[in-house]
């Protein structure tokens, strides 16, 4: 499964950057997150660890996620696993015409012998999964462009 999402922003690609990037203000950012605990001493760029909580069709879920790559105000990305399957996103930050772009990528891959035989049912997933992150997305637009 791969989702793709994509916003233009009106801030500074360094606002867009940091704002999408801190893991310690995400709870307070984006309505979907019910709880944020860093894991790690590392609470920026590569080695930040923390354990997500977020409703998911009805249900409190909690994933493990770590930032594996960080490049400022260029990408970062995000790799987690969880219920036999990998998760990965990669944040894509570029400026033009004085606006910031951030291009998400989301990919989960089954692993494990019963997500693989239950990956044929993901479709069900995607849409709900596509509109909580596009809803993530908005909600940190909003927050870059509030100045």
């Amino acid at each position: 499964m791969e989702i793709r999402a994509v916003r233009d922003i009106d801030a500074p690609i360094e606002r867009v950057f940091e704002v999408f990037s801190d893991i310690t203000k995400v709870e307070e950012r984006i309505s979907g997150i019910t709880k944020v605990e860093i894991l790690s001493d590392v609470t920026e760029g590569i080695g930040t660890r923390w354990r997500e909580t977020r409703v998911m069709f009805g249900q409190e879920a909690t994933e493990e996620m770590e930032i594996s790559v960080f490049k400022p105000n260029q990408s970062y990305e995000v790799v987690a696993a969880s219920h036999g399957a990998e998760y990965h996103s990669i944040y894509r930050f570029s400026e033009a015409n004085g606006k910031t772009r951030v291009e998400m990528v989301f990919s989960g891959k089954p692993v494990s012998f019963m997500a693989k035989l239950m990956a044929p049912l993901g479709f069900l997933m995607k849409g709900a999964t596509q509109k909580a992150l596009e809803a993530d997305m908005d909600e940190l637009k909003a927050v870059c462009e509030e100045q």
